[in-house]
This record gives C-alpha cells, sequence and structure tokens, in this order.
C-alpha cells in the first residue's frame, strides 16, 4: 500500500528479518508476500501497534491471528511455485490467505463465523486481493466444488486430519495442519503420492480448536 507511514513498511522488514529469515525460512516467494501485506490491517485498530510483534492477538469471536513465524512456516512447507490453487480452512483474521494470495493463482478459503466471514470479505476487496475466493461454511468438509486443490493449508488444530481434505488433494498435493490435542498440537506436512501419505512432523504448536463436522464439536 503506497499511501500507507513509512513506520509499517519498516515494521514489516524487520519482521521478516528478525522473525522469519533468522529462524531459517529462505522461500523467496514467501519472504516477499510477507513484506508485502500490511499485517496491521488484519488487527484491531487497539492492536495495531502489536501487529507486527512475535506472537499471537486476539481478532474476536475466540479466534486469534498467528504469529508471523508461523504463518511464515506453514506457508513455505506447501513449498508453492506460484501458479497452484489453494484452499484454506480458516479464514480468520484473513492474514494467512492474503500472504498466500501474493504468491499463488487463486486461494480459496471457508470460514464457518460469519462475523469474521464478512469482515475479512470486506478487507480483501478494500485491498483488491481479487484471487482470493470465500466462503461461509464448515471447512472440515472442504470445498467439494473447487477440488482438487494443489495444497491445503489448515489454520486451526484438530485431532485428526479430515478425510475430506485429503481426498480433495491433487496427487503430489500438499497440506500442512496442527494436530493433537485440544491444548497442544504436532504441526503437520503431508504430501499425497501415488501410493500413499508421507508425513512430516514440522514441530509443536498450539492452535484454537478446528470446529465442524470431521473436527471437535462446537
Amino acid at each position: 500500500m503506497t499511501d500507507e507511514p513509512t513506520k509499517f513498511s519498516r515494521w514489516r522488514r524487520d519482521m521478516v528479518e528478525k522473525q522469519i529469515i533468522a529462524r531459517g525460512v529462505s522461500d523467496p516467494l514467501v519472504i516477499q508476500a510477507m513484506i508485502e501485506v500490511p499485517r496491521h490491517l488484519f488487527v484491531s485498530e487497539a492492536l495495531v501497534d502489536s501487529a507486527y510483534g512475535d506472537f499471537p492477538l486476539p481478532i474476536g469471536e475466540g479466534q486469534t491471528i498467528s504469529q508471523p513465524f508461523i504463518i511464515a512456516e506453514m506457508t513455505q512447507s506447501l513449498t508453492l511455485t506460484g501458479q497452484e490453487r489453494v484452499l484454506e480452512i480458516g479464514t480468520g483474521s484473513g492474514y494467512q490467505a492474503a500472504v498466500l494470495s501474493r504468491i499463488v493463482y487463486r486461494v480459496y478459503t471457508i470460514e464457518r463465523n460469519n462475523t469474521l466471514y464478512l469482515r475479512t470479505r470486506k478487507l480483501f476487496d478494500r485491498l483488491k486481493y481479487h484471487n482470493i475466493v470465500t466462503r461461509y461454511s464448515d471447512g472440515t468438509t472442504g470445498w467439494k466444488a473447487e477440488s482438487p486443490f494443489d495444497a491445503i493449508i489448515v489454520t486451526a488444530g484438530g485431532n485428526r486430519i479430515p478425510e475430506p481434505l485429503v481426498n480433495q488433494l491433487i496427487e503430489g498435493g500438499r497440506l500442512v495442519m496442527p494436530v493433537g490435542g485440544l491444548h497442544s498440537q504436532e504441526l503437520l506436512r503431508i504430501e499425497k503420492t501415488s501410493t500413499g501419505i508421507k508425513t512430516v512432523n514440522l514441530g509443536g504448536c498450539r492452535f484454537v480448536k478446528l470446529i465442524g463436522e470431521h473436527g471437535w464439536p462446537a
């Protein structure tokens, strides 16, 4: 955004250098996207000065915006090249979808909370992120009509990876999701191959719970 105060672009570059590159994120597409997206617009006015800090922040409705490093790590783990169609489960603040939209051809994002859904749709329109397609629905069932997807990212923690999401991946597709209990999870990356599923554990994390038919009960 060319009309934003200079301090925000400076804060973004500091965030990328100190929180993201310093911790091993090296994908140039991810780094450039994190530099471009105005994170401070995805939080409330009261939290703008904290938007680029190394921590999650509340966004209302019992949800949070993840810390910048987690966003970068999850995005990098999808090994994106720029032409993909990506499904996101849990739009939340919209920040993760915005970062993805600066990298890939199209982002499909699903949110089950109507307040968040309406808020983020307006923000995407304001920022002219026209390659983000939104839906108000239960994300744990995926988006069959638009499948298959090259990659899927789930921004809430469940006790298992929903089967419909795996079914909606292309062969060679990647999915990243926090899996575990209600209070802590492991960030898993799976790849769908012709012979089955390859799983890599990216380490411990803590996300809000994934609610839906193939997640935790409301």
